[in-house]
Parts: structure tokens; sequence; C-alpha cells
């Protein structure tokens, strides 16, 4: 078939959905397989953080973490000793943190979760497509260069690159999308989607697990909603990331969809170091609201799938702190996981990506307001320069 234009028959789920979006795929009503041709093969990259799969995995995740530019930005030559030395300090406490959740992150399985109901998505919306997911994970296995290998054996027509951030930060899309530069150069064309903050599936698949943790409990009138997502250091939100302008918009589309739950706050958690983070912090919220005589909600903004920020993090050390300070009842809704809506929009995003030309476009009605210097619809990911050192990470 070539690199030309993608012939092809999805079936959108709700098709006047995003009325201002470019034409399609969708859009080319023809069908291959009645012509007796092969279906366009169809590669989608999930990009996700990784996580270790054993006690021994541990110290090396740790080595892989904080050897990336886009978490401690300093020459390569003091950046991997560093990144020896934190990995050696933090691995027994991460040891703990993962012997919790069995000795092991959930978050390997709980994507390929998400591939398999991605893929059984693909098929139905486009069964003109032969379409297969890959994991690449940043930290920990399968990584890039494994990833890569896979994909050029498949030989795909369309490469779509879609990071299971929903909200872009250079420190985590751009750094795997980089990555997987360095690592593929087989065939396909290719497009990446950046983000996706305030798609409707996304917003729904979060509607539904806070209303169903709240109904769980009886729906407690004294509840404040806490939409807690990973924090980042606020120098690197001042020069120019739109994680923080994404997340809130994203709390923001989710709470207009509940009214009944009408305090709510946006806070940010997993915070290290005495350098200023992202505020206000998820412990100080809870402590403020324990004692404002409220418990909490808290719903995960930042995360698709449960791992060591959500079991451990959540789970454990907040529910602890709010026991302590009187904020009850403490409860917290579950992530996105496998929910129709939200593997929906990932179908409906990446076969949308198709009918456009290559580079970096977010899914939704979102676009990045101006000023946000690090948008990648408004540069190239390439230039997207490498993170600030995180202070305190030792």
């Amino acid at each position: 078939m070539g690199r030309g234009a993608v012939d092809l028959q999805p079936r959108p789920r709700r098709p006047a959905r995003h009325p201002h979006r470019e034409p399609g795929p969708g859009d080319r009503p023809r069908h291959r397989q009645a012509r007796g041709e092969r279906p366009v093969k169809l590669a989608v990259i999930l990009f996700n953080l990784g996580g270790p799969d054993s006690r021994a995995a541990v110290k090396p995740f740790l080595y892989n973490l904080f050897k990336d530019p886009a978490i401690i930005g300093l020459p390569a030559i003091a950046r991997y000793p560093l990144a020896r030395l934190i990995s050696s300090r933090r691995e027994k406490t991460a040891q703990a943190n993962y012997d919790i959740m069995g000795g092991r992150s959930p978050i390997l399985p709980e994507t390929e979760a998400q591939a398999r109901a991605l893929e059984a998505e693909l098929k139905r919306q486009a069964p003109d497509v032969e379409a297969r997911c890959f994991i690449a994970m940043r930290y920990w296995k399968p990584l890039a260069d494994e990833t890569a290998k896979q994909v050029a054996a498949f030989r795909p027509d369309e490469v779509v690159l879609l990071p299971l951030y929903p909200q872009f930060s250079t420190t985590t899309t751009a750094s795997s999308i980089k990555d997987w530069a360095r690592n593929y150069k087989g065939p396909g064309r290719s497009r990446t989607i950046c983000c996706f903050p305030t798609s409707e599936g996304l917003v729904q698949a979060n509607i539904d697990a806070i209303r169903e943790a709240w109904d769980a409990a009886g729906k407690p009138s004294n509840i404040r909603l806490l939409f807690s997502a990973h924090g980042l250091p606020q120098k690197v939100v001042d020069a120019g990331d739109p994680y923080e302008a994404q997340v809130r918009a994203t709390a923001a589309a989710i709470a207009a969809k509940i009214p009944e739950l009408s305090d709510w706050h946006v806070c940010f958690q997993s915070r290290v170091g005495p350098l200023k983070w992202l505020q206000p912090s998820t412990d100080d919220e809870i402590r403020r609201a324990g004692a404002e005589g409220k418990g909490v909600l808290i719903a995960p903004l930042a995360f698709v799938s449960e791992h060591v920020e959500t079991l451990v993090e959540l789970d454990h050390e907040y529910a602890g702190l709010a026991a302590e300070v009187g904020c009850l009842p403490y409860l917290r809704a579950r992530t996105p996981g496998i929910r129709a809506p939200f593997i929906g929009d990932l179908a409906e995003a990446t076969l949308v990506s198709l009918g456009r030309p290559g580079g970096a476009r977010p899914f939704g009605a979102w676009m990045c307001p101006d000023g946000l210097s690090k948008c990648a619809c408004r540069a190239s990911i390439d230039s997207v320069e490498d993170g600030e050192p995180v202070p305190g990470a030792i």
C-alpha cells in the first residue's frame, strides 16, 4: 500500500461527537477487504511509566528513572553516578512499598489488559484494519528498544503513538516519545496523540468511578472531592510545561458533570525535596478537610491504571493520615482502567489521528492556551528541552 492515504472504515461510537475535528479515515466510505485488498496494518504504541516486576527489579527500575534527563537534567557524566546513588539509597524503602502490592508493580498487567481491550474496540470500530497494540514502558520492561523490534517485525503501514498520560508533560509524554524515536527505525507513517485531558470518555470513566465510590459509602454528605494528580516542581511548570493547566482542565470537566459533589479541589501528591512543588499538596488538603469536619473522596486524576501512587500512597499512606486527623470518611475512586468510555476514546483517538498529517496533536476539544511554550502542539516534541534536576531525589 505504501505511505499514501489510509483507506479505512472505522465505526465511531458517537459520530457527531467532535464536529470540529479534521476529516478522518472514517469519512472515506470504502471497504478494502470487500475489494480483495489486504487490511491496513496499524501499530498502536501504548506508553506508560513501567514498574518493577520483582523485588530484584526495584533498584534497576529506579536507576533507569533517575538517569532520564527529563527527570534529572544534568550532563550524563554527572547524572549516571547520581542515578546509581539515588537508586541505592531508595531501594529498601521502595521495596517495602512494592511488598504491599505483592512484591511487584501491577502497572504492566493493567496496561496489558488495556491493550487487549483497545485491540477489541479497534476491531469493532474499524473492521477493515489489522490493529495490534504494543506496550513500551519508560523505566522497566518492556522497554522501547525491545518493543521497537516487535513493531518493526509487524511491518505496519501506520503507527500511532498513544501515551497513557492524559495530560502532557515534558517529564512523562515527551520523555517517552523521544525514547521511542531513538529506538524505532522501522516502517509505517507515524503520528502522536500528545494528550487528551478533556476527552469525553476519560471524563465519563472518572465520573463513573467517583459515583461508584460515593454510592458504595452511602452517599455521605460531608464529603469534599479531591482530584489528586502527581506533582511537579513549580519551576518545571513556570518554564512552560502545560501539565498543571491540563490537570486543572480535567478536574473542571469532571466536576461540571457531578453537581452533587460541588465542594471540590485539585491537589498534588508525591512531593519530594525542599523545592517548591505544585500546590496545594494532597496531604495538606486532607489535613484541611479534617480540620473543617469533612471527609474526602480522592479521585486520582493523572493516572489511568493502578500502581504504587494509588495502591500505596493513596490507599495506605493518605488513608492513615486521614484517620489521624479525623478526615472521615476517606474514600477513593478507582482509575479508568478498562472502562468502556475510556477504551472507546482511545480507539476513536487512534482512528481520528490517521486522517491527519504526522506530528503531535491532542484528542478532544482541548488546545493549550498561549504562553505554554512546552506544549507539544506548538513545538515539536524533539525541541522540548529535558527537565531540571529534581531536588530532594537523593
